[in-house]
């Protein structure tokens, strides 16, 4: 059955916004996308009728948050395929990156080696920087094809007796190439190294199992996920949670303290110090429930839909670069226009109401690969729509007109 796009659109009230006198076309999903109703009115019921902190009261109100804070723990982890107690709640994907970075880096020595690829975010690239810094570990990079994938020779090459830690990303956020994530672990694993994934696209766009990619390390963000900002998701395999350090200090992550000693608690809330993003982790609740209603597959075969028609029109166009068109991407357009700045393209494209991303997209280290300072990027979702892929290259077209 095909996807009901108009049903969807429908949940979302932002999308019957206009700007500059344009019907809103939201095409920057990839940086953070949209929130439904359902996400919007949960996090306003929590607020109204049964807010107060969680794991510290025995009143109505404390019992019942603490009730629905955990149960959205129990969400995320049935949406993985993981076990509640392998779900940490962060701030985002980055606070979990830097988390595992900081617990594994505790026992890395000068020489160990971490390997990377060069199409990492930046949260998946300074968090380990840190460590060449303060550690001496030598950090090697994987490299990306032309049409944007990992090579994968490459890859096996730098495996060796010093790889401690593996981190990529499974999808990526500017070329939208999704790795063989499953492939890669099994590679670092028999190396002897650890794995870290950045799902902060991949989540989105794919059904996710971290069992079956056997990772030991699985981080995303709600925000992308059509929940709110402000919460992410630590995935980690209960043996390796339980080997980790504490990342910070406070209440809740404590089992006894005195002023001789400390106890900490079990993960999760070992890494959970102070009072939690308790409405942002209900409302991140309500979108996985929210998603969890819909044809993820439909959704996936809608969005390449949009993406292969505007490949289509946009065929011959001489004046356009596209970046990364590695096969079964995900339904990410990153592109540059000839003779004009990505900033400009973007503002440009604003004036007939089409939002899109221009700069860096925190991938620096890619943009060198590519040879580009900056590009823009249209990243489609399950909101939109055919004639929105439509306005998106007319209005790229006449933007493209005022620099030729």
């Amino acid at each position: 059955m095909a996807f009901d796009v108009e049903a969807a659109r429908a949940e979302f009230p932002i999308l019957l916004r206009h700007v500059h006198g344009k019907p809103l076309v939201y095409l920057d999903s990839a940086a953070s996308a949209q929130k439904p109703r359902a996400v919007i009115e949960a996090m306003t019921n929590a607020m109204e009728h049964s807010y107060a902190n969680v794991h510290r009261g025995l009143h109505t109100l404390a019992n019942e948050t603490t009730d629905a804070y955990e149960a959205a723990r129990n969400k995320v982890a049935g949406f993985i395929g993981a076990e509640p107690a392998e779900i940490v709640f962060t701030k985002g994907g980055t606070e979990a990156v830097n988390l595992v970075a900081a617990g594994i880096g505790a026992s890395l020595q000068a020489g160990d080696e971490i390997v990377l690829t060069e199409m990492e975010h930046h949260a998946n690239i300074v968090p380990w920087h840190f460590l060449r810094e303060r550690k001496g570990v030598v950090l090697k990079w994987t490299r990306v094809t032309d049409d944007g994938a990992l090579d994968l020779e490459h890859f096996q090459s730098l495996l060796g007796p010093r790889t401690r830690v593996v981190a990529l990303s499974h999808m990526s956020n500017v070329l939208g190439t999704i790795n063989d994530a499953k492939a890669l672990t099994r590679m670092a694993h028999e190396a002897g190294a650890l794995v870290l994934l950045d799902g902060c696209q991949a989540i989105v766009h794919k059904p996710v199992d971290v069992k079956d990619i056997d990772c030991d390390f699985y981080v995303f963000s709600g925000h992308k996920l059509y929940g709110p900002t402000g919460i992410g998701i630590l995935y980690g395999k209960a043996d390796r949670l339980a080997a980790l350090p504490p990342y910070q200090g406070g209440g809740e992550m404590i089992g006894i303290v005195s002023q001789d000693e400390i106890t900490y608690a079990d993960p999760p809330h070992r890494f959970e110090a102070g009072t939690p993003a308790i409405l942002e982790a209900i409302g991140l609740g309500a979108a996985i429930d929210w998603l969890s209603t819909q044809d993820r597959v439909a959704i996936a075969e809608h969005e390449h839909a949009l993406y292969a028609h505007v490949r289509e029109r946009l065929q011959g166009m001489n004046w356009l670069r596209v970046i990364g068109e590695a096969p079964g991407k995900g339904a990410i357009l990153s592109f540059t226009v000839d003779g004009a700045h990505a900033h400009d393209v973007a503002q440009i494209l604003d004036r007939y109401g089409v939002a899109v991303r221009a700069g860096t997209h925190c991938a620096e280290p890619l943009m060198r690969r590519f040879g580009v300072t900056s590009s823009a990027r249209a990243s489609f979702a399950l909101y939109n729509t055919l004639e929105e892929a439509d306005a998106f290259v007319d209005a790229l077209t006449k933007t493209q007109a005022f620099f030729a």
